[in-house]
């Protein structure tokens, strides 16, 4: 029996990236395409909502599937860890499963991993994220998450005061991270977390050119989503790395 999937923002380019794969998948099954004229209840019936539109409209649709105990793909950016936490106790007594992930590249979710790794080693850390100029939100979920990795990695450490904290030039500070944000036409995606040490600089970096490098991490999304129950947070859970 097939996973039936309701895609929230079909019209946008993750949307119709994932009408694409979910077309092209045998264990998949397309029960409603929505776009910003579409009515939720439409989605009623599926067995997986697959969601990437704004913020505030996720906040939506996730008290949708909290309410109605549906199962959730959060592929929008903007989900703090306060959100998060809140979004995690709406579920507390409910049947519902959400899959929130920040980015749907598996050299993304690893670039993350390392940097987390090699976060207990270094003192300075800054991370440059660059996006295409249509992305309207910054610094991009995937920057904002990695931030907070690094920070969980670093607890029981001594963290020093980021420096040029107020200087608008340095970006925001996330978890006590710079995070510099570019949108720029002619580039898809790119990180660079870049670590100073005592002479030396340590880069982890991560760039993608079409959303097509999404696609893997989609399916395994909508696939986990399908029997999950309560909060997962990013692509590494989903794959159990």
């Amino acid at each position: 029996m097939s996973i039936k999937v309701a895609v929230i923002g079909a019209t946008g380019r993750m949307g119709k990236l994932a009408l694409d794969l979910i077309e092209a998948a045998q264990d998949l099954s397309l029960h409603a395409a929505l776009d910003s004229k579409s009515e939720l209840a439409e989605a009623l019936g599926a067995d997986v909502l697959f969601e990437v539109t704004r913020l505030e409209v996720s906040q939506e649709v996730a008290k949708f599937a909290a309410a109605n105990g549906m199962k959730l793909v959060i592929g929008t950016s903007g989900w703090s860890a306060n959100h998060l936490a809140v979004l995690e106790k709406s579920l507390a007594g409910t049947e519902a499963g959400i899959v929130v992930v920040p980015n749907f590249s598996i050299g993304s979710m690893l670039g993350s991993k390392f940097s987390a790794m090699a976060a207990k080693f270094f003192d300075s850390i800054e991370i440059v994220e660059a996006h295409h100029a249509g992305k309207i939100d910054s610094p991009s979920g995937t920057a904002v998450r990695t931030a907070e990795m690094i920070a969980e990695a670093r607890k029981g450490l001594v963290q020093p005061l980021i420096p040029g904290v107020g200087q608008t030039a340095r970006g925001d500070v996330v978890a006590g991270v710079p995070i510099h944000s570019i949108r720029l036409a002619g580039v898809s995606a790119k990180q660079d977390v870049m670590f100073g040490g005592e002479s030396e600089v340590l880069t982890i970096s991560h760039e993608v050119s079409s959303v097509k490098s999404y696609g893997q991490g989609i399916l395994a999304s909508i696939r986990y989503a399908s029997t999950a129950t309560g909060l997962t947070v990013g692509l590494a859970d989903v794959l159990g790395v």
